[in-house]
């Protein structure tokens, strides 16, 4: 592990840089079995918000057969596009089909889509339960697009500032992006700092060189998350 950080800017990541997927994926699930059981040594449950995409589905197969107590985590979704669950290009679909398998079948799981509402009121009544559920969030595992965009902060969102607040008090937002395709739903910025653990996983030379961009001073939308986290995110990576 080594930290990297920006000449230009006051950002800061520790960068563990593992050889293979197969190595970043079991590094990676051991890091948030830890964080995760500890969780539930210290108050008696867990939370645990996962990235969709096409990068994380080994990570998650791994982690699906750690050793913990998995009746006590409950997982939910960093960013959901808004489609049904059963959609192929749900990422609650993929958490179901990847992680909540194994041992982690016994997990709870809580979605941020619902059916026959708004956007905007889907965004109200996921924000609602996971309240109920009790933050913060104890690991948030993010993902990065090639244009720099984490969970559903597209740099073309509308209201980003907004969504890249550390002072919004909402815990799920709704946003209308064009480069999205369909509107999403995300957890916002505080939902996401607050985590004690914020883990940023990529794969790929290209996303190692927007990673570079945006640690040299690149203003992109994972840049917000590197600056207002309250420790360096981890970034976990292979080629």
């Amino acid at each position: 592990m080594k930290a990297e950080a920006s000449a230009m800017a006051a950002v800061t990541v520790d960068l563990h840089e593992l050889p293979t997927r197969e190595a970043l994926a079991e590094e990676l699930s051991q890091k948030v079995a830890y964080v995760l059981t500890a969780a539930i040594e210290r108050r008696g449950k867990a939370l645990l918000a996962v990235s969709g995409g096409t990068t994380p589905a080994l990570f998650f197969r791994t982690l699906s057969d750690a050793h913990i107590d998995w009746p006590r985590v409950t997982v939910t979704l960093v960013d959901e596009r808004f489609v049904p669950e059963d959609s192929p290009r749900s990422n609650a679909r993929l958490a179901r089909e990847n992680l909540l398998q194994g041992k982690a079948a016994a997990a709870g799981f809580t979605g941020l889509f619902r059916e026959g509402m708004t956007i905007e009121t889907a965004a109200a009544e996921a924000d609602g339960v996971l309240r109920k559920l009790g933050l913060p969030i104890d690991a948030v595992v993010l993902g990065m697009g090639g244009d720099g965009h984490t969970a559903s902060f597209f740099p073309d969102a509308d209201q980003l500032p907004a969504l890249l607040s550390p002072t919004n008090e909402a815990v799920v937002a709704p946003v209308h992006a064009t480069s999205a395709g369909e509107p999403r739903l995300t957890l916002t910025m505080p939902a996401i700092i607050g985590a004690p653990f914020v883990a940023l996983h990529i794969e790929g030379e290209a996303k190692r060189q927007v990673l570079a961009s945006v640690l040299r001073g690149k203003d992109l939308p994972i840049r917000a998350v590197f600056e207002h986290a309250r420790k360096p995110v981890e970034v976990f990576w292979a080629p």
